[in-house]
């Protein structure tokens, strides 16, 4: 880096945070500020408490925290029920919360974390949604090693002979199931093509069960593919993480070896966007 990087380089800095950032001793915070986001953070978990055992619970006087529920609640942060005498978060703390949602992008919180995935397995990751029936392969981390698979942005595949689109279709419900499936053809594309309805709705059962789905040389001979799905804030299947590599490099013993990381990069992506997970059922 030369001298006029090193000026651009201070100038952003500066006009994003002060000299001395990274010290986080107490002269560098507000302490006020402080307890009060523990209040509120403690409330947001354990909602409909009155004052005295918020105070209680949290080994604090109930001067205190009642002062910083009354601050709170002038921004709208809270709210005080009458009636039963209990406090709650208000509905500014959701107008917060939907402005970050609407900040975050999938695909920039997805970068990382599939550079990391890539990383870890030595193969190329991947990130699709579902569009119309198909996965749409939104980005990818190619791997440095000179066979791997491919899938450009933009890239459509049928959901019943991809990673992605098992472990999406594994979380859709019945209805929404049924019709993606009704008005996609089970078309094969090898041998290895779940092609049978019975057949795939017992995959898609064993995918809900081990939280991650496996293309085996469904949809190109020669390719594997380890899914897991990313979830949003309620709870619902948006997108796919996986990775894809030759059969050479990834056989079965590495597919449970693969899977881990892949579901943790899925998880990583589920919080990154302020989703939850949803409840694994048989």
């Amino acid at each position: 880096m030369d001298f006029q990087d090193n000026q651009v380089s201070s100038a952003r800095k500066s006009r994003g945070r002060p000299r001395g950032w990274d010290d986080k001793t107490a002269q560098n915070t507000i302490k006020s500020l402080d307890r009060a986001m523990e209040v509120f953070e403690y409330l947001s978990e354990a909602q409909g408490k009155p004052l005295s055992q918020l105070a209680d619970e949290m080994g604090q006087s109930p001067a205190t925290v009642y002062r910083v529920l009354i601050t709170l609640e002038g921004r709208g942060l809270v709210e005080f029920d009458r009636y039963e005498q209990v406090w709650h978060i208000g509905p500014r703390a959701f107008v917060i919360g939907a402005r970050y949602l609407r900040r975050t992008s999938l695909v920039d919180r997805a970068r990382p974390i599939m550079r990391r995935l890539m990383e870890a397995t030595g193969e190329t990751a991947n990130l699709g949604v579902e569009r119309e029936g198909a996965v749409l392969f939104l980005s990818q981390v190619e791997t440095h090693a000179s066979i791997r698979a491919f899938f450009p942005p933009g890239t459509l595949s049928q959901m019943h002979a991809s990673g992605i689109g098992k472990a999406l279709l594994a979380h859709m419900d019945a209805d929404r199931l049924e019709r993606v499936l009704s008005a996609n053809a089970l078309e094969a594309f090898t041998d290895f093509t779940i092609t049978d309805q019975s057949a795939l709705h017992a995959d898609l059962a064993l995918i809900r069960e081990r939280g991650y789905s496996v293309d085996n040389e469904e949809k190109n001979i020669g390719m594997r593919c380890i899914a897991a799905p990313v979830f949003d804030l309620n709870n619902e299947a948006v997108a796919g993480i996986s990775v894809s590599g030759p059969t050479s490099r990834v056989g079965s013993e590495e597919i449970t070896r693969f899977s881990q990381p892949v579901v943790e990069a899925a998880q990583a992506l589920t919080e990154a966007i302020g989703g939850e997970a949803a409840s694994r059922t048989s």
